[in-house]
């Protein structure tokens, strides 16, 4: 099964790598000029590589990668929203809570890991905060906190348990290959999306939030990521009304998860989250989309399957 796997994966990985050096032999004689564009290739080809070895090698290995991402994110974020001294004790406990989400996710403990931010950490963080004794702003710094967890932690940590899952029954499809799945098909519906906005988008959908997103772009995306979620389907158990389905869901759901991340840095007044990628931004802005797709897409293959 996992040789099985592997083939299947190559395919796919072996497709995005191709691609990958396609882009990069364009951009190199094509666009050698566009100093941007070689900034982008480059964070991609560290984006890929990490999420193979990181991802797809060892589950054990995969814990840790996607708990570190979790970090990474929820550090970036509290970097971005206004703090107080006091609220670092608070957001120290937040740190910590990743620890657990990801070992029950590892040990695939499912009663535990659905409840353990979003009911034990929430009840938690207010009395936290009580102990800090400011009272004032405890309301929205108490709800900025449990945010960026449900969102950052708790939402990515869903990759995460995918990766546990077994084979379905009567299938060699297990969790790895859903995670390439769900990856590929994100990823795809960002690109998607800004490619039909730009040859096609006339009328924007949420101008003040996102400008560069139109309605043209969306549902071209939609479109085009429904028929990609069937010709991929090979890495999952889908029946093609399923995949079809599993495709509005991702795609819905990414356009979703990227224009609330975009609303909180206008919020904020920042246009990018960080400066880690290089010609994308920060950890945020590249992992906003799986924020909503992740978890959506787990409880529909959960639902289904498990």
């Amino acid at each position: 099964m996992e040789q099985l796997f592997f083939n299947k994966a190559g395919i796919v990985l072996g497709i995005i790598l191709g691609l990958l050096i396609l882009a990069t032999a364009v951009i190199y004689t094509v666009y050698r000029d566009s100093q941007e564009l070689k900034d982008r290739i480059y964070s991609w080809w560290i984006i890929i590589i990490f999420f193979i070895l990181g991802a797809m090698l060892n589950t054990t290995v995969a814990m840790f990668f996607f708990g570190f991402l979790s970090f990474l994110a929820l550090k970036e974020y509290f970097t971005l929203i206004p703090t107080r001294r006091t609220d670092r004790r608070v957001i120290f406990y937040a740190y910590l809570a990743i620890i657990p989400q990801f070992y029950f996710a590892g040990i695939q403990w499912y009663g535990m890991f659905i409840i353990w931010i979003p009911v034990y950490l929430f009840l938690l963080l207010p009395f936290r905060q009580v102990l800090t004794g400011n009272n004032e702003g405890f309301l929205e710094n108490t709800s900025r906190i449990q945010w960026g967890l449900m969102m950052l932690v708790f939402g990515l940590s869903h990759i995460a348990y995918m990766l546990t899952l077994p084979p379905v029954q009567g299938s060699d499809i297990g969790g790895k290959a859903l995670v390439l799945y769900l990856v590929l098909l994100t990823e795809l519906n960002d690109i998607l999306q800004y490619i039909w906005g730009k040859r096609i988008g006339k009328r924007k959908i949420v101008p003040k939030v996102s400008p560069n997103k139109t309605i043209e772009g969306f549902v071209g995306a939609l479109i085009s990521i429904t028929v990609l979620a069937i010709l991929f389907s090979f890495l999952t158990p889908f029946t093609w009304i399923q995949a079809a389905i599993a495709g509005m869901i991702i795609s819905s759901a990414g356009f979703v998860g990227d224009v609330v991340i975009s609303m909180i840095k206008r919020d904020i007044g920042v246009k990018d989250s960080g400066t880690l990628l290089p010609g994308h931004g920060g950890i945020l802005d590249r992992i906003d989309s799986l924020t909503y797709t992740a978890p959506l897409f787990f409880h529909y293959v959960y639902y289904l399957y498990y």
